[in-house]
């Protein structure tokens, strides 16, 4: 992906080293939590409850090492800049096209846990996500480490960015009204009824990160050359049935909440093929199976 040399956003926060809480998550509880957080998106809160279950205590506080940033720290944090201020960019136009401004997020760069706006404390393993209620995406760049070599995808630059493109797709979403709506179903339906509206936004956000992938190409020019396929191998790695076939050794449609490899991987092609921003409320109208 050829990123170096761009614009970098002035909304981004690195937070790495800050000595900041530290939740103390140990066996089943951690590999648990790293499973449901993978699948991108998790609640934080969820998390919290699941982490007070399985731990006696958290750390506490400590002093920033005060160290300073590794080569390896400067080159994410300029990257994640980077690819911030692209998505800025390209929805602040598709925004712009349909008549409305886009306000963009902040991301917060963090290493082993971190304390968020309004959506509580989350460990690494909860992976990257955004917190509607502070217009934040929550990052631990590690994340990638472990996508590659746990789960199968793939550690190629591209597709680190279309895994902050998605969480910026749910920033996306919240600003349109389609995060409420589905808090909504969330609090008035059983939760295997809910599942297929949480499936549906998730589908979504990869959806919205296709778009972006093709808008900046368009204008960025910044897909090289087997790029598609690594974003595309990530997409699959994380569908709920992987995951669930991975730590339990079956699958469990009913309980699917950001959907399988097969229609993540499709939803994030059609909205890199097509770049068709309105296009994203089909992914609430179109028959669940069909999806």
């Amino acid at each position: 992906m050829k990123w170096k040399d761009n614009e970098q956003s002035t909304n981004l926060e690195d937070r790495r080293g800050s000595g900041r809480s530290k939740a103390a998550i140990g066996g089943g509880g951690a590999l648990l939590i790293l499973v449901i957080g993978l699948l991108l998106g998790v609640d934080p809160k969820q998390l919290t409850q699941q982490i007070s279950q399985s731990q006696q205590g958290a750390g506490e506080a400590g002093a920033g090492s005060g160290a300073e940033p590794s080569p390896r720290e400067l080159e994410q944090r300029a990257f994640t800049a980077t690819v911030l201020r692209f998505t800025e960019t390209v929805w602040e136009e598709q925004f712009r096209k349909a008549g409305q401004q886009y306000t963009p997020p902040r991301m917060v760069l963090f290493s082993e846990a971190v304390s968020t706006g309004g959506c509580g404390d989350a460990p690494s393993a909860a992976g990257p996500f955004y917190c509607p209620a502070d217009r934040t995406v929550y990052l631990d760049p590690t994340f990638f480490d472990e996508l590659a070599q746990n789960l199968g995808g793939s550690k190629a630059e591209f597709s680190q960015a279309y895994v902050i493109a998605h969480e910026i797709g749910h920033h996306v979403q919240n600003l349109l009204g389609y995060s409420d709506l589905v808090d909504k179903k969330r609090r008035t339906l059983p939760p295997e009824e809910f599942n297929e509206w949480s499936v549906r936004l998730e589908l979504q956000a990869d959806y919205l990160a296709g778009v972006w992938a093709y808008q900046g190409q368009r204008k960025f020019r910044f897909v090289e050359a087997g790029d598609v396929e690594e974003a595309i191998a990530s997409a699959n790695a994380i569908g709920d049935d992987r995951l669930q076939k991975r730590s339990t050794g079956f699958t469990s449609p009913e309980k699917y909440t950001h959907g399988t490899s097969q229609q993540r991987t499709r939803w994030f092609t059609r909205g890199l093929k097509t770049g068709d921003f309105a296009a994203m409320k089909e992914l609430f109208s179109t028959p669940y199976e069909q999806l």
